[in-house]
Order: C-alpha cells, then structure tokens, then sequence
C-alpha cells in the first residue's frame, strides 16, 4: 500500500482519528480542507506585499525571537537543518539556514513567505503545532502529502501574554539518515527555544512590571506572573494560568498575588501592608530614622511611635 492509499484508509477510520493525533489531522485535511495526499502541491506564496504586512504585524514577535533562532541554528544548523519562526497563520516570517541546504529547502516551500497551514499543505510540524495548540513531531510518512514524506519536522507553538498562540517555531530536515531519538532531541530543543520566546514576549508586554516565576510541575513552559506595585497580577503566562487556575477574568477583577501564591492567606491586613511599607522606607535610608522621617513626611518622634506599634526594630 503506497502512502496516499494509507492515509485514505486511515482517515477513513473514525477510531483511528479518534485514538491518534496524526490521524485526525489527516481526516481534517480530507474533510475540512478539501485535499487529497497525491496532490502535487506546493505551500501558499505570499506576495511581497502580503509578506511585508504580515512582518509588520509581527514586528515585536521577531524582534524576541532573533537571539533564540541564531542560538538555536548555531546548535542544529550544520547537521542539515531548516528553522522557520511562522505567525499564528503559519506564514514563515523568519528562516535560517545553511547556504549548501538553501536549494534542497527552497524546493520544498521551506521559505520566508511561505504558508504551512494544514489548509496549504495538510498535516506538518507548523500546520498541526498551531492546529493542535501543541508541541509536535510530523516525522516523515506521517506528513499528509506524499510530496513531503522526505521531510522530518519538529515545531512547537509560542502564546502571547494572553495564553493565546501566536506564532510557532519550527525545525525541519529532510535527511534520510534522521533518526527518531535525533528527532526528539531536536523537539526538545525546539520546546526550550520557542519557551525562552514566550518569556521574551510576556516581559515585554508588561515591562516594567515585576515578573514572578511560579512553580510548575510537568509544564515546560514558563509560568510567569506580572505583579504591579500593590501585589495584584496584571497578567499571566498559559502555564501559570493553568497552575493557578487563572483566567482573563479573574485577572482583571485585580486578584492580589498573595492569595494565589499562598495557601490559605487571604491577602495582606493593614498592619503587615505598613509594617512592609515601614521597612522599605527603612531600608532605602539605611536604617537612618531621620532620613526615614523625612522621606515619609512626618516627625521622627511618630516614626518611632509607628515603629514600636508595628515591632519594627
């Protein structure tokens, strides 16, 4: 049975979409998008126009994400490897790399201004990565077109400050010689890049901010809390959301970080909020009662009357 004829059949099978990730994208690409995997077909080009809007829209994306793509392709880029930074529509915004690969690469859509949604091109690591909402691996015979059977590509989604997906990185090779244990290396690395530019994106979103990490178990993603300067969270990465058990409303009902980050506290009373108030003031002066004084606005002699109330030493 050659390629098409399998993903006919497998499609075909509603236990097999129901129980395989690959399956399902497959049967979404017959019956949502209309393709078939003997189609000869190339991704979606944009125009020059098109491509420069769809940068411009993502302008801050690639900004964060220049560091990790040229850290990541030092890494994997000599052992035939292709990186593309796509928006959330899976237009390759950004790429990198070898000169010897470019033809290989350019021939199969691997290109900036290229569309790998799974309506251009059916099942593939950004297409399904973006699909799914998910880190994936689409290893060869497992892509939808028998055209791309030659590619092995491992792509992990980005989320915005909000949780919601906003771009995807993705590494693709088309070696003969990639194994399955090279592959999951190369998904690991390709996690840890695309996890490093949420972080990048979520800091700039609330810069000026102060930025918590939270623990986490299990998640590779960061989870990050924005606090602002009276402890209520101004935002939240999709990890910490799910760790917190947090939501776009409940943030901006203004929930203070001490009641999330703390069993059972409900919040800081009047007295700790001065008494943590005192000792800042304290400190900047350092440990200067006058100074002190003077930075508040009142006489020394209340300083030392709040200072015993509040057992301040």
């Amino acid at each position: 049975m050659n390629h098409s004829d399998h993903v006919h059949a497998v499609a075909h099978q509603g236990s097999a979409a129901a129980s395989s990730s690959v399956a399902a994208s497959w049967r979404r690409c017959m019956t949502v998008h209309g393709l078939s995997p003997e189609e000869s077909r190339a991704p979606w080009r944009l125009t020059e126009a098109e491509f420069l809007q769809a940068r411009e829209r993502s302008g801050h994306i690639i900004e964060e994400a220049q560091d990790e793509l040229d850290r990541l392709f030092l890494t994997v880029g000599k052992a035939g490897c292709c990186l593309l930074l796509t928006d959330e529509h899976g237009i390759a915004l950004e790429r990198r790399g070898a000169v010897g690969d470019d033809k290989d690469f350019r021939g199969l859509g691997l290109w900036s201004g290229t569309v790998w949604s799974e309506a251009s091109v059916g099942t593939n690591g950004i297409g399904t990565a973006i699909a799914d909402e998910r880190a994936v691996v689409i290893h060869r015979d497992q892509h939808f077109l028998s055209a791309n059977t030659g590619l092995s590509c491992v792509t992990a989604p980005v989320r915005d400050h909000t949780g919601r997906i906003t771009a995807a990185l993705d590494i693709s090779t088309c070696r003969e010689d990639a194994s399955d244990m090279a592959v999951l290396i190369l998904s690991q690395a390709v996690r840890d890049a695309a996890a490093r530019i949420e972080a990048n994106l979520f800091r700039r979103a609330f810069n000026g901010a102060r930025i918590l990490l939270v623990s986490s178990e299990g998640k590779s993603a960061p989870a990050l809390l924005a606090i602002d300067r009276d402890d209520l969270v101004l935002g939240a990465t999709r990890a910490a959301r799910q760790t917190l058990g947090l939501d776009d409303r409940r943030i901006a009902s203004g929930i203070p970080a001490a009641d999330l980050l703390h069993d059972g506290v409900q919040g800081q009373d009047l007295l700790d909020a001065e008494r943590a108030a005192l000792r800042r003031v304290l400190s900047r002066a350092g440990g200067n009662v006058s100074q002190a004084a003077d930075l508040l606005g009142i006489s020394r002699a209340t300083l030392y009357r709040k200072m015993k109330k509040l057992s301040v030493e």
